[in-house]
């Protein structure tokens, strides 16, 4: 099976540019078709009000539930003081599986990372460069795995992506995806240094086609099983403990991705008993 882990979908209101205008996903899904890919996790355009822009990405994913995945978009600053309860509705009535932030809003906060800690979610944060700042999260946070897609820089900062590889490789709950990645050759160093099990496939679809971002991995010639963890099987597990009610009394430690369970189930596309066991 093949997920696409980063994709944008919905309308944005703020007229700057793509990221913020519109992510129409017709030519997205006739392109992942057309690529094998058969699951695409989804989140918000930039835009000014993410609890507009969530709304219609939930739309979205409940409409084609066995199709897509959902992350709640969250502003670092103007959510603050309600991330838990925005996380809460998105985890309970949109059946999320993740939250996206983004450096281009404002910087992380510990309200948000204390709110993924509480639903077991993972954090897809990019942080435009600003590497360092994943230190603070892999050790404060230990127990919350977080996606820094782009391997650190959409803007091709090969110093910045040369950094992150050292995290990914220090740090068991530090993973990236492959969007939009330009340098093959760091991207090889990635997966040579860090092992198969920390790299997520992704394409920043619908703007990057998602056949192009995908022949990066097969040109990695990496064995089947790293490339099937590469591929989804590392997305599958980092979501495989999401809760649907905050745990605020455990920091379950994180297992470095291996083989999944033999009775590993996508919590996701299987009914309602299941999610009450996790409770």
């Amino acid at each position: 099976m093949i997920v696409d882990s980063h994709c944008h979908a919905g309308k944005g209101d703020g007229l700057t540019g793509p990221w913020d205008t519109d992510a129409p996903l017709t030519d997205y899904l006739t392109w992942a078709k057309e690529a094998g890919i058969q699951k695409t996790v989804l989140f918000a355009a930039f835009h000014s009000d993410y609890t507009i822009a969530n709304k219609e990405v939930a739309g979205i994913v409940n409409r084609q539930p066995n199709r897509f995945y959902g992350y709640v978009f969250i502003h670092p600053e103007r959510d603050r003081g309600r991330v838990l309860a925005i996380v809460k509705t998105a985890v309970q009535q949109y059946r999320f599986c993740g939250i996206k932030v983004h450096r281009y809003d404002a910087r992380i906060t510990r309200e948000i990372c204390e709110a993924a800690r509480s639903f077991r979610l993972p954090v897809l944060y990019d942080v435009m460069g600003e590497v360092s700042v994943v230190e603070l999260l892999a050790t404060q946070y230990p127990d919350v795995n977080f996606i820094i897609p782009h391997l650190g820089s959409f803007a091709d900062d090969w110093k910045a992506q040369i950094s992150l590889i050292d995290h990914l490789v220090r740090h068991r709950n530090i993973f990236t995806d492959t969007s939009g990645i330009r340098r093959f050759d760091v991207l090889k160093t990635a997966v040579k240094r860090a092992g198969a099990g920390k790299i997520l496939f992704g394409s920043d679809g619908p703007w990057l086609h998602p056949g192009v971002e995908l022949s990066k991995i097969y040109a990695l010639h990496l064995p089947e099983r790293e490339q099937q963890m590469v591929l989804s099987g590392n997305f599958l597990r980092l979501i495989s403990n999401v809760r649907t009610q905050p745990d605020f009394t455990r920091k379950t430690a994180v297992k470095r991705p291996g083989a999944p369970p033999a009775d590993f189930r996508d919590p996701w596309l299987i009914g309602q008993d299941f999610l009450n066991v996790r409770k």
